[in-house]
């Protein structure tokens, strides 16, 4: 739900911006509810990534694990090892990004996939000068095992990575169409945000990302955009500048409530 208000517009958001992050989280690689790999939920996302990428735009993507094992909830048993879980989610984004691979590769989008865990049987290490070399040549790089340490969410993965491949823009892909207030699915008085400063969503504790990777982009002035990574269309349009999604800066002024 957003106001019926009409705001003032906030900071302009990227338009064609030469290099971006894409942060996807598991869900995305399977049906609502569902866990595992859905062959038409990749098809999905690898046709979005690829009318991006059309665009001339350099796309590293991050892909989540959350499909596979949740690592933080495998641990809450008591049996296994916070660490160790999250390792197993690590291995759990390897697959994913495999997957992505192939999927983008039946499509004629070459990529490659760059792992911060070494499985040099399937995966290039991450070193950062290869990784802008490959983008530099047109290839979507795929992000995979997180940073590649325990405690840390892919979400502070992805913070990292936008900064290390000075990045433009983070694209963050959600199951909903931007911030809000409050969960629009408990509160009807929910208001969805066209823009909103980083130090408002850290005051409020809006669940955007973790408060270490919104931290981190804050900092470095790398903007956050917010986006319904479901409609089609949407990854494309949001690098094209489209009024789509909750954009997250630097600025210190005030939120701006999405148009009616």
């Amino acid at each position: 739900m957003s106001t019926s208000a009409k705001a003032e517009s906030g900071p302009a958001r990227p338009r064609h911006p030469s290099r971006v992050l894409l942060k996807l989280s598991g869900e995305a690689f399977c049906k609502p509810g569902a866990f595992g790999l859905d062959s038409d939920e990749l098809r999905l996302i690898a046709s979005e990534i690829r009318d991006a990428a059309e665009l001339g735009t350099q796309i590293a993507v991050v892909v989540g694990g959350g499909n596979m094992i949740r690592g933080a909830d495998l641990a809450q048993s008591g049996i296994i090892p916070q660490a160790t879980a999250d390792y197993m989610g690590m291995l759990g984004t390897i697959m994913n990004g495999l997957a992505l691979r192939e999927t983008l590769a039946h499509l004629g989008i070459d990529s490659r996939v760059m792992t911060a865990i070494d499985v040099r049987a399937v995966a290039e290490p991450f070193i950062r000068g290869r990784a802008l070399r490959h983008m530099e040549k047109g290839r979507v790089v795929i992000l995979v095992a997180g940073t590649g340490n325990p405690f840390f969410t892919t979400d502070t993965c992805a913070a990292l990575r936008a900064t290390e491949l000075d990045c433009e823009v983070l694209l963050k892909a959600t199951k909903v169409d931007g911030v809000y207030s409050a969960d629009p699915h408990k509160d009807p008085g929910a208001v969805r945000y066209d823009t909103l400063s980083f130090a408002e969503a850290i005051q409020q504790e809006l669940a955007v990302m973790d408060m270490t990777a919104l931290a981190m982009c804050q900092e470095r002035a790398i903007p956050v955009l917010v986006f319904d990574f479901k409609k089609p269309g949407n990854i494309r349009a949001v690098i094209e500048g489209k009024p789509i999604g909750t954009l997250l800066h630097s600025a210190t002024d005030r939120p701006t409530p999405a148009r009616a």
